[in-house]
């Protein structure tokens, strides 16, 4: 796939604002940010600007939401995960949430699952710009069709149908681990619906988003 990057690149004001905005939200989701980390951020930033016009991996958005509402969001996970923990992220897109965590985190590793065929090729490139190839490993198939990787934690943010997905990734998931999962109401009545045990947090400046926490030991 052919990309102008210097074509629809984001302007340098927009990477300003990234920056800017990560490091004045970063304590309301209890993340601190080093100076390299931000630079890898910002890098990823500008990897799905240019990609985004094909593959619409987000939706449009101001670099100060961008970095709410993807990159520190995403971030709530690392109070999840111990040193050296692997991770298994099913439906990455655009890298949502586990790309920021391994930028953060360099202990980490992870496999991330995505189906969409150019979206995994994306994923891949953001791993090379970000430098974090070698702790993780993209596969390009539907999650069902691939046996559960070794891990302790699985991660899916946007997954399409996601409460009708949901038992089909319980039943899927690698035993034990921990599912942290992001959703809203309709994800909770799933949970409920299947009688399923699991916390719950607020997603900071949100009504109605949360990360659930599900442990699955058999």
């Amino acid at each position: 796939m052919e990309i102008n990057r210097t074509q629809i690149s984001p302007p340098a004001k927009h990477l300003a604002d990234l920056a800017a905005a990560l490091q004045a939200n970063a304590p309301d989701y209890d993340v601190e940010l080093a100076t390299e980390a931000i630079q890898q951020l910002i890098a990823y930033y500008q990897l799905i600007n240019t990609w985004n016009p094909r593959l619409h991996l987000v939706g449009p958005c101001s670099a100060d939401e961008f970095a709410r509402r993807h990159i520190l969001e995403s971030l709530l996970l690392l109070r999840h995960l111990p040193q050296a923990a692997k991770i298994v992220d099913i439906g990455s897109g655009a890298g949502l949430p586990i790309i920021p965590c391994l930028i953060t985190r360099t202990d980490l590793s992870a496999v991330l699952i995505e189906s969409a065929r150019r979206k995994a090729v994306f994923l891949r490139e953001a791993l090379s710009v970000t430098g974090r190839t070698s702790a993780a490993k993209v596969i390009a198939e539907r999650f069902e069709a691939v046996e559960p990787p070794a891990a302790q934690f699985v991660t899916a943010r946007a997954l399409d149908r996601f409460a009708e997905v949901l038992p089909h990734l319980i039943a899927w998931a690698p035993r034990p681990s921990k599912l942290l999962l992001f959703g809203g109401s309709e994800l909770k009545g799933a949970f409920k619906g299947l009688g399923l045990k699991y916390e719950e947090m607020l997603i900071p400046n949100s009504e109605r988003r949360f990360l659930f926490v599900i442990q699955r030991d058999q």
